[in-house]
């Protein structure tokens, strides 16, 4: 597992230079925003359980088949398992924002994903939108725009990072388009 110092230093050592310029500055940065990350995590983290449940449950409300007899989520050992892979889903993601690299998404969860989905005979299409409908509640929540269940008990309302977060959602969206790309 890689994160932005450990891919500095590799890519530094493929070029036999040292760090410098660009990538000190990029440093800089990932140190700079790195309340900002943590806060996004935490948001993520905290409302996992919901952001999964509601992208499974979206996923069914536009497929009602796979809730029917014969269907990918039916009986409810093949719903439990769609949501145990929704968090693993998740939590890749959430250590890949974490660390600010990849690597520990691509290596630990996409690399055999697809393939091991036709084989296990799950629709991929089905998986990608649940993954897309996640990809959006998790953006709306490191945002803070995620309002949908404010004031009631299914909500955590997490403290808002200061300043614009918009690097980091779209650094997020960029690693659910990374499983979105590897169900295709």
């Amino acid at each position: 597992m890689l994160d932005a110092f450990s891919r500095a230093v590799i890519n530094a050592d493929s070029k036999t230079a040292c760090i410098g310029g660009e990538e000190l500055a990029s440093l800089r940065s990932f140190i700079a925003e790195g309340n900002k990350r943590l806060d996004a995590v935490n948001a993520i983290a905290s409302n996992a359980s919901c952001c999964v449940s509601d992208a499974i449950a979206g996923m069914i409300c536009e497929n009602t088949g796979l809730i029917q007899a014969g269907g990918n989520c039916y009986p409810n050992r093949r719903m439990a398992a769609c949501l145990r892979d929704g968090e693993i889903i998740l939590r890749y993601v959430t250590y890949a924002l974490l660390a600010g690299d990849a690597s520990v998404l691509d290596d630990r969860c996409l690399n055999g994903l697809k393939e091991t989905y036709v084989a296990l005979g799950v629709p991929l299409q089905s998986a990608a939108r649940a993954v897309s409908i996640m990809k959006a509640i998790c953006v709306a929540h490191i945002n803070n725009t995620n309002k949908m269940y404010e004031g009631t008990s299914k909500f955590r309302k997490m403290d808002t990072p200061q300043g614009d977060c918009s690097a980091l959602s779209a650094e997020c969206a960029s690693y659910f388009d990374r499983v979105i790309a590897a169900l295709s």
